[in-house]
C-alpha cells in the first residue's frame, strides 16, 4: 500500500490490487466523508448505521463527529487497510474519536457507553446476507464500479434494501447510471447527492 496525503492533510492509499485510490487524490480524504456520506443523512443521536466497506474508517469517524449516541455495523475484506489505519495520524480536531477506529481496527469492536461499533470481517456480497440488524443510514464505499463491479450489483442493493428502516438513506460517491438503475431496481428513490470536488454529484437513495 502506498499512502498519499490529500488536500485537508489526511492521509489515504493506493489499493495495488484494484489499482485505485480509497478516496479522491484532488479533495481531501475526510472531507469526502463529511460531505458525500455525512451531510446528506441529517444524522440524529440513537441511529443505527451500516458502513458497507470501512476501509480507513473515515465514514465512521466522520459520523463519530456528530453523534454522542449511535450503534456501527462496519463490513471490511481486506486486513492490510486495517493495519495501515494504526500508522496514520489524522489532523488534530479528528484525532480523539480517531482513536476509537483505530480500537475498532484493532479489536474489531468497540463498546462503551452510548457508542457500539463492530467490524465484521469478509466477503460484504455474503455477509450482508447474514445481518438481522436494521439500518437508519447506510454508508455505501466500495471501490469504483469499474474496479469492484461485484459490489454494485442489484442484488447487493435489494440485500440492502431489506435492511433498511422506512426513510433510512443510503449514500454514496458514484453517480454512474447503470448503478442508480440497479438501485431503482431494488426498490429504492434515488436523487442527487453533494457535489464535491468536481461536477457530478454523489448518490442518494431513500427506502
Amino acid at each position: 500500500m502506498r499512502s498519499i496525503k490529500t488536500r485537508d492533510d489526511s492521509i489515504t492509499f493506493f489499493n495495488e490490487k484494484y489499482q485505485e485510490a480509497y478516496h479522491s487524490k484532488t479533495v481531501g480524504a475526510i472531507e469526502e466523508a463529511e460531505i458525500k456520506y455525512i451531510k446528506p443523512c441529517n444524522l440524529k443521536d440513537g441511529m443505527v448505521i451500516l458502513d458497507f466497506c470501512f476501509g480507513l474508517g473515515y465514514n465512521s469517524l466522520a459520523a463519530l463527529m456528530k453523534l454522542n449516541q449511535t450503534t456501527i455495523i462496519a463490513i471490511e475484506n481486506d486486513e492490510e487497510i486495517l493495519k495501515q489505519i494504526e500508522t496514520i495520524e489524522v489532523p488534530k480536531q479528528y484525532q480523539e474519536k480517531y482513536k476509537i477506529i483505530k480500537q475498532v481496527a484493532q479489536n474489531k469492536e468497540f463498546d462503551h457507553g452510548k457508542i457500539k461499533i463492530k467490524l465484521i470481517l469478509g466477503d460484504a456480497k455474503e455477509i450482508i446476507k447474514t445481518l438481522t440488524q436494521r439500518f437508519d443510514v447506510v454508508f455505501f464505499d466500495p471501490f469504483s464500479p469499474k474496479k469492484c463491479p461485484e459490489l454494485w450489483t442489484e442484488q447487493i442493493f435489494k440485500d440492502i434494501e431489506k435492511l433498511m428502516k422506512p426513510g433510512a438513506i443510503l449514500t454514496t460517491y458514484s453517480c454512474a447510471t447503470q448503478i442508480r438503475k440497479n438501485m431503482e431496481a431494488a426498490g429504492l428513490i434515488v436523487k442527487d447527492g453533494p457535489i464535491l470536488g468536481r461536477k457530478s454529484p454523489g448518490t442518494v437513495a431513500f427506502k
